[in-house]
């Protein structure tokens, strides 16, 4: 049987919603991700970029929200988004060690496209998000430099692959190998079709509590000895809409990756740290506007139990499409993920 590439693909499919042509955060138009990924020796881990739309970030802001829902986690940049309600540069995702050197690489991708920064006008606010590699990886190196941040955000396309790539590279999700996932929902409002698409970076949940989407739960080989084991991975997800929202529309839909979440198996453990960051390209803030007033079109919340569906149900799936794509690997000291669709693949078997 031939493995899997996605979690549709495994037969993994959340909710009743169709997905865009992609089933990807890029089916939201300008959307595009890329990836740098580091393996060799003990290094498990890299970079992955998500740029909002193909213009000048820093001049034109993409209103977005942030919703933390447990912080035990060491992201750059969600003071000022939750205080302004818009992104000025591209979403870098990367380990936990990492956070700083991203953030160094966003503010020299910013100055050179904008010299006046810090100069004739205001500072720039990188963000950055993280999760913790380092059952895998050799967290301690520090191997990811300037370079591969810029290199993730260079080789961003409207194609990319999931899995184990990027930032998802070291990363491990109820006991498999984790990593990038996503998934995506159309929206048809007023006669007009809209994408609401998801990311994830999947590194959560308790081994033995995976739950599929028909109720099945799954638990990897040797899960049973490492069942009492804290809940202390996190989930980073990224949501993108070409739907006019505010950024308190934003707040209210980025609350529901919690759904799709438990529906899992998860119950954001203590050491978890779980956010989600949502933004919007058709509400952009021009940095240099002129005038005192603007105006921005919004959704009727009459209709927004639309996009908390497609958000709950996006989420749960991006999560299966990492899981799916993953396969297996071993890492620092010989320590192992087992993938997925090996167990998936043995149950049937055995049926």
């Amino acid at each position: 049987m031939k493995r899997p590439a996605r979690a549709r693909d495994a037969d993994l499919a959340c909710g009743g919603l169709p997905t865009g042509e992609l089933n990807s955060i890029a089916d939201v138009p300008g959307v595009r991700v890329g990836h740098r990924t580091l393996v060799h020796g003990e290094i498990r881990t890299g970079v992955t970029a998500i740029i909002p739309h193909s213009g000048n970030l820093y001049r034109e802001k993409p209103i977005a929200a942030v919703h933390v829902l447990n912080g035990f986690g060491k992201s750059a940049g969600l003071v000022q988004v939750e205080e302004l309600g818009t992104i000025e540069t591209p979403i870098l995702l990367t380990n936990t060690l990492s956070v700083g050197t991203c953030c160094t690489a966003l503010v020299r991708h910013a100055i050179e496209h904008n010299t006046d920064i810090g100069r004739e006008t205001a500072t720039v606010n990188p963000v950055v998000f993280e999760c913790n590699d380092g059952y895998l990886n050799d967290i301690q190196a520090l191997a990811v430099t300037e370079d591969d941040a810029r290199a993730a955000m260079t080789d961003a396309s409207s194609e990319f692959e999931v899995g184990s790539v990027g930032a998802g590279c070291g990363m491990s999700t109820f006991g498999f190998k984790g990593g990038i996932g996503t998934s995506s929902r159309r929206l048809d409002l007023d006669g007009h079709s809209y994408q609401l698409g998801v990311l994830v970076l999947s590194n959560f949940g308790r081994s033995g509590d995976l739950r599929l989407p028909d109720g099945e739960v799954i638990a990897p080989p040797r899960a049973r000895a490492e069942r009492e084991a804290t809940e202390k991975g996190s989930i980073i997800i990224i949501a993108a809409t070409d739907i006019p929202l505010s950024d308190r529309q934003l707040k209210r839909v980025i609350r529901r990756p919690g759904v799709g979440l438990a529906r899992l198996g998860s119950f954001w453990g203590h050491g978890s740290g779980d956010i989600a960051l949502g933004f919007t390209t058709a509400n952009v803030l021009s940095h240099d506007e002129k005038s005192a007033l603007v105006e921005i079109r919004i959704l009727n919340e009459d209709r927004i139990d639309l996009l908390f569906e497609a958000m709950a149900d996006a989420t749960q799936e991006a999560v299966l499409d990492a899981l799916v794509a993953a396969g297996s690997m071993t890492g620092r000291d010989g320590r192992h993920r087992p993938a997925l669709t090996d167990t998936l693949f043995a149950l049937s078997s055995d049926t």
